[in-house]
C-alpha cells in the first residue's frame, strides 16, 4: 500500500487580517486563492507562497484517477499549513472544474465531512503531520530538493509513505525532515507537487503491480 501525503499544503480559509479587504469581499470566496486575492495578501506572513488550492486540486485529480488507486493500493491525504488533514475516500472522484472544487473545499471546512448516500467521500480533521504519520504503516520517504539523488524505484517498498510538499516554492514549515526515514531528490530542479505525485505513483505501479494488470 502506498500512502501519499501532500504536506504543509497552502490550503486555508481567508485569514482574519484580510477578511474585510475590498478584493476579498468582491470575490466572495471563503478559501484563500492567490489568483483572486493577490492584492490583499501582502498583509499576511509568507504571503508569496500562500493561497494555492490549485495545487491540492491537481494533486487529488492525479492521485484519485490513477491506476494505483483504482487497484485499491493508494490512500491520499492533504495536510495543511494550519494542521488540518483531509482524508479522501479511494472511491471519490474529484470534481474537474476548479471553481466547483473550491466550493466543495469551502463546504468541507464548514461541515468537516462530505457525504454521499451515507458514504464519507472526504473528511477534515484537526491533526498534525506527526499524528497522521503515527497511524500509517510503511517506510517514510520525503521528496525534497535537499535529498539524495535517487531513483524512486530503488527506495520504495511495498508499504510506503510518500511525503510531498504542497507549496509552490520554499521549504516545509513542519519539521518533516526529522520524521522521514529517507530523503530523496528525483530531479535537479524543483518540480510541481502533482508531478512528483505522478512519478511516485507510476514508480510504485511499475515495481509492484505491473505484472498483475
Amino acid at each position: 500500500m502506498m500512502h501519499l501525503i501532500l504536506a504543509d499544503s497552502e490550503l486555508e480559509r481567508i485569514p482574519a487580517e484580510i477578511k474585510n479587504h475590498s478584493c476579498v469581499k468582491k470575490n466572495r470566496s471563503f478559501i484563500l486563492d492567490a489568483s483572486l486575492h493577490h492584492s490583499s495578501m501582502k498583509k499576511i506572513k509568507d504571503w508569496q507562497r500562500r493561497g494555492r488550492p490549485d495545487i491540492v486540486h491537481l494533486f487529488l485529480l492525479i492521485s484519485q484517477e490513477s491506476i494505483l488507486n483504482k487497484e485499491g493500493m493508494l490512500r491520499t491525504y492533504v495536510h495543511t499549513r494550519n494542521n488540518e488533514v483531509i482524508y479522501t475516500n479511494p472511491e471519490t472522484r474529484i470534481i474537474k472544474n476548479y471553481n466547483r472544487f473550491k466550493g466543495l473545499i469551502e463546504q468541507l471546512f464548514e461541515i468537516k465531512k462530505i457525504l454521499y448516500e451515507e458514504n464519507v467521500l472526504m473528511e477534515m480533521k484537526e491533526e498534525k503531520l506527526e499524528e497522521l504519520l503515527s497511524k500509517l504503516k510503511g517506510k517514510r520517504i520525503l521528496f525534497t530538493i535537499k535529498g539524495n539523488k535517487k531513483r524512486i524505484e530503488d527506495v520504495i517498498e511495498e508499504d510506503v509513505v510518500c511525503i510531498i510538499g504542497g507549496f509552490p516554492f520554499g521549504d516545509f514549515i513542519t519539521n518533516v525532515y526529522d520524521m522521514a526515514d529517507e530523503k530523496i531528490c528525483i530531479y535537479d530542479r524543483m518540480l510541481p507537487a502533482w508531478i512528483v505525485a505522478m512519478e511516485a505513483i507510476v514508480a510504485y505501479e511499475n515495481k509492484f503491480i505491473a505484472d498483475k494488470l
